[in-house]
């Protein structure tokens, strides 16, 4: 990249944590310029022709309620840059041994009338993070401070805080309500007898409530390609193609913002950095990695519950107690035969993505840390257990393992698309407890999902390293 003078910011990395970053400081008036290693902008959110010429596939992530629901994106005004969130009529389905399937709808009383017995129990677990998402939205999916609405994140967090297999028993009596919660629980890459994992069950599940779990009409690529536009119109600039392996390829600048997971930033900026935040640094921990799958089909998945052919996300696992076996084996570093299974069908909402009458199906599972075990016969034996006859669908696939997913994208160590785990400990101090974005050099910032709120397309990482970079300029 071409040295020349001084410029306000630098943002490295053009994945949403990135983008919103550079668009937070240049809303405040400053020169931002992004520079990306890859040829093309969007990190987590790009979408290419992975298998056969016209099959748009989603590279990373593909279902986004956190995208639509982010206090930060809510802010933007990305539907006049082409973003348009596009919602099925059920928004997660998660299909039992026994040919049914529970459902997660928009509604949450039409959700709990379908969970029996159980109904009560769901309405009481959500309905009052349903009605407060507004308020608790900002004090979850930020770093460590004093809640603006401490009795309502205190109650989220009473539950929060309990292991998810622990909390699906203690609160419902039967399969479907069971199965539902720990299928959303199971996106924290954590055993599910372990502390913590409830939260991200909770707040999944009220997501669909108040927000839906939406995909991107043509991509995810386009939130990634609205969020670029924007900056521009805001006068940011960006570069593509070119890496950056050390402080010293950047141009001066009075704020460097990496969106770089605690390994890279050790890599970049390790000579300079001071030895006792280097070790901690190097403590980081990353956790398991995923198997991804993208296939080309002739017609959509043939689930024996229909219900499943109206959702565009199917958890697919069986039983409460089957996801939570899996997610425990691959903690212990073992390849489940039958993993728990995140399948994405983007074309039954967005045909756009696959040639008429043909669909696109977007699946991983989670697997040991490092992982080039090929994971595609037990994936694709997962799914036809619960829809017979989806293999003769298949026109074509492409796979990637952990090594080849951290090859394409050195973010993802190891094949952890979370940015390191999520447990209690990480969760705290991500990398660090207090100002966790700011570095020991002065102006440089951590913006990854390597800290608060961590994984997924919520921008947030980004927005608050940000805005803690303007009040330290101030």
């Amino acid at each position: 990249m071409a040295k020349g003078s001084d410029m306000d910011a630098v943002v490295v990395g053009s994945g949403p944590n990135g983008l919103a970053a550079a668009v937070t400081l240049a809303r405040a008036g400053l020169s931002v310029t992004v520079v990306e290693g890859a040829p093309t902008i969007g990190g987590g959110t790009r979408s290419e022709e992975l298998t056969l010429p016209g099959f748009l596939h989603d590279v990373c992530s593909a279902i986004h309620p956190l995208g639509v629901a982010s206090p930060f994106f809510k802010t933007l005004p990305l539907s006049e840059y082409g973003l348009e969130w596009i919602y099925p009529e059920v928004q997660l389905a998660h299909p039992l041994p026994d040919g049914e399937a529970a459902l997660l709808l928009r509604d949450l009383d039409a959700t709990s009338s379908l969970l029996g017995k159980d109904g009560p129990s769901y309405r009481r677990l959500f309905q009052p993070l349903v009605e407060r998402w507004d308020d608790l939205a900002p004090d979850l999916l930020a770093p460590l401070h004093f809640p603006r609405h401490p009795v309502a994140t205190a109650l989220f967090g009473i539950r929060a805080l309990l292991p998810a297999h622990q909390l699906a028993r203690f609160s419902f009596k039967e399969a479907p309500a069971r199965a539902l919660f720990c299928g959303m629980s199971a996106h924290a890459f954590l055993p599910l007898q372990h502390p913590l994992t409830s939260a991200f069950g909770l707040i999944l599940g009220t997501l669909g409530h108040v927000a839906g779990w939406p995909v991107a009409r043509g991509g995810s690529q386009s939130l990634a390609a609205a969020l670029a536009t924007y900056l521009r119109s805001l006068g940011g600039e960006l570069v593509t193609g070119c890496q950056v392996k050390s402080l010293a390829d950047l141009p001066a600048a009075r704020i460097v913002m990496l969106d770089v997971t605690e390994r890279q930033l050790e890599a970049i900026a390790g000579p300079h950095l001071p030895a006792a935040y280097q070790r901690r640094l190097q403590r980081y921990r990353y956790g398991p990695g995923v198997f991804k799958i993208d296939w080309a089909l002739d017609g959509p998945i043939p689930w024996t519950a229909a219900d499943c052919r109206h959702s565009a996300t199917v958890h697919v696992g069986g039983t409460a107690e089957d996801v939570t076996a899996g997610e425990a084996e691959v903690w212990r570093g073992v390849h489940p035969e039958r993993p728990f299974v995140l399948v994405a069908q983007p074309t039954l909402i967005d045909p756009s993505r696959a040639p008429q009458g043909k669909h696109i199906a977007w699946a991983y599972c989670h697997v040991p840390h490092g992982s080039t075990v090929d994971m595609t016969a037990r994936i694709e034996a997962q799914i036809e257990r619960f829809a017979p006859g989806f293999r003769d669908l298949v026109l074509g696939r492409h796979t990637r393992n952990c090594l080849q997913y951290e090859h394409y994208n050195a973010n993802i160590i190891g094949g952890d698309i979370n940015g390191g785990v999520q447990d209690l400990r990480q969760f705290l101090a991500r990398p660090k407890l207090l100002a966790p974005y700011r570095t020991p050099l002065p102006g440089v910032y951590l913006c990854s999902s390597g800290t608060p709120p961590g994984g997924g397309v919520h921008g947030m990482c980004g927005y608050h390293a940000a805005s803690l970079a303007l009040r330290d300029l101030k």
